[in-house]
């Protein structure tokens, strides 16, 4: 790797502008243009894919002569095809041996792995590529059967990948091409050794692309380890921030906040919503599906087939409001979303970007909210000025129409979507937010807490009364 290549890898994640993101991308091309077998071009012309994006005109070239590729685009820019085609058009015409697949794919989530699979196979079908998808929630015994099989192709997260070498269902030698796909992602949630590990065992003098959204000093680790003088494509700015999306901070008062949620979620359209933990997205679905708002929870405590099954509803409308945490902010895809919501604000800018990076995916525009308490600007303006966002901030209350023109609020039906469902509280509800607005905390009422606190009395005086004859005695 050149020096000045390495350079650019330091600096890409800094403040300073590197010079590999300021490089001349090659103008939009025709796919036809790029040498591409002609099963793959009539693949793209049947799904109305003719005009590349930037980071696939940029990439590919160099992907089909097999050169080492550093990749850098937003999250939903196009990279799957950037790396897949070239990777699937040099693997034609081979054939795998069982366990021994000649091309691998890394990513940091079942979902992203799942939706690249999906992405890929119909182009890997023209060619004749059995492509296999090995993650962790599902049959392991399923996926070495399909490995024994043979596939040329592996789509992989590394740990289910880990698991399928150790029981010697997986052998990497033979491996020419192998590509990360959000390889910062895979470095930030401890991948790293296991990554290593694999990549010690591909073929040296094989083919490697590293693609990511962002690249920092685990990556540069990576890209000094591993590749040899790759080609540098940046088409987007270091930040990620994009355009196309129109972000705001909504402060919200406390007792309202669980209003506020619940009408956005009650729109006309999509949304996905994300919360810090699995409990508080299991709380505040309960309480919207009460509330009659088609929503489903994601998150990691969800079963493979759950989650898989709640993305399909989500993709195709029965679901409306999918809650999540941060498992659906990397490799989700969903076409037309155009509202990301953070009921509970990111800490970190990389999971702001990525939460972002759910909407204005593939040129489209979007929004994306933030709900805070007064108590929280602070610490949401330094994530936000740290990811080089610069939102709207509006003070807003539940039913009104600045909230409504933000984000096409409106009050939800209130009937319940599931059989014996607790009524919701009345949306201006005095009440802490807590994900959810039960029946159980609204019967709670000063009369049934003042007969308590009077029976109590009555057993501590029984209980003063009784130590004092003991004493006597």
């Amino acid at each position: 790797m050149s020096e000045s290549a390495r350079a650019d890898v330091r600096q890409q994640d800094d403040v300073s502008e590197a010079s590999g993101a300021t490089r001349a991308v090659p103008t939009a091309v025709s796919f036809a243009e790029l040498g591409l077998p002609a099963e793959v071009l009539r693949a793209l012309d049947e799904r109305g894919v003719t005009v590349p994006f930037p980071i696939q005109a940029a990439a590919l070239p160099n992907a089909l002569a097999g050169r080492d590729v550093l990749g850098r685009g937003r999250t939903g820019s196009g990279k799957t095809l950037a790396f897949g085609l070239g990777m699937l058009a040099r693997t034609a015409g081979r054939r795998a041996q069982p366990k021994e697949p000649l091309a691998l794919v890394l990513v940091p989530t079942r979902e992203l792995a799942q939706q690249v699979g999906e992405a890929l196979t119909p182009y890997a079908d023209t060619l004749r590529l059995r492509l296999a998808t090995v993650v962790g929630g599902v049959s392991i015994g399923r996926q070495a059967a399909a490995l024994r099989d043979g596939a040329e192709i592996v789509v992989a997260t590394p740990g289910r990948l880990h698991d399928l070498i150790e029981r010697k269902g997986c052998r990497l030698g033979r491996v020419r091409i192998t590509v990360l796909d959000e390889a910062d992602q895979m470095c930030d949630m401890g991948f790293l050794p296991q990554v290593t590990e694999i990549l010690d065992q591909v073929r040296p003098d094989g083919q490697r692309m590293l693609f990511s959204a962002t690249l920092d000093r685990d990556v540069d680790q990576l890209v000094r380890r591993y590749l040899r003088d790759p080609a540098v494509h940046s088409v987007d700015p270091s930040s990620s921030a994009v355009s196309a999306i129109e972000h705001h901070v909504l402060v919200v008062h406390g007792p309202d906040r669980y209003a506020v949620t619940t009408e956005i979620a009650a729109r006309d359209g999509r949304v996905l919503l994300f919360l810090d933990t699995k409990h508080g997205v299991d709380q505040l679905t309960r309480h919207l599906r009460a509330s009659g708002v088609a929503a489903a929870a994601l998150h990691s405590g969800k079963s493979q087939p759950q989650r898989t099954r709640t993305l399909a509803q989500f993709k195709d409308g029965q679901v409306t409001a999918l809650v999540a945490t941060n498992v659906a902010a990397r490799g989700l895809h969903v076409d037309d979303l155009d509202l990301v919501v953070n009921v509970d604000p990111a800490t970190d800018p990389k999971d702001y970007l990525h939460r972002a990076g759910r909407t204005a995916r593939a040129g489209r525009s979007g929004t994306v909210v933030t709900l805070v308490l007064s108590g929280q600007r602070r610490e949401t303006s330094q994530v936000m000025a740290d990811a080089d966002v610069a939102p709207k901030v509006t003070k807003v209350r539940s039913g009104e129409a600045e909230l409504s023109r933000i984000t096409g609020a409106k009050a939800p039906s209130g009937k319940p979507l599931d059989a014996g469902a607790a009524v919701p509280r009345p949306p201006h509800h005095n009440a802490p937010f807590r994900g959810l607005g039960s029946a159980k905390d609204a019967k709670a009422g000063s009369g049934s807490r003042s007969s308590r606190k009077s029976s109590e009395a009555r057993k501590l005086a029984e209980a003063r009364k009784a130590a004092r004859v003991r004493r006597g005695a």
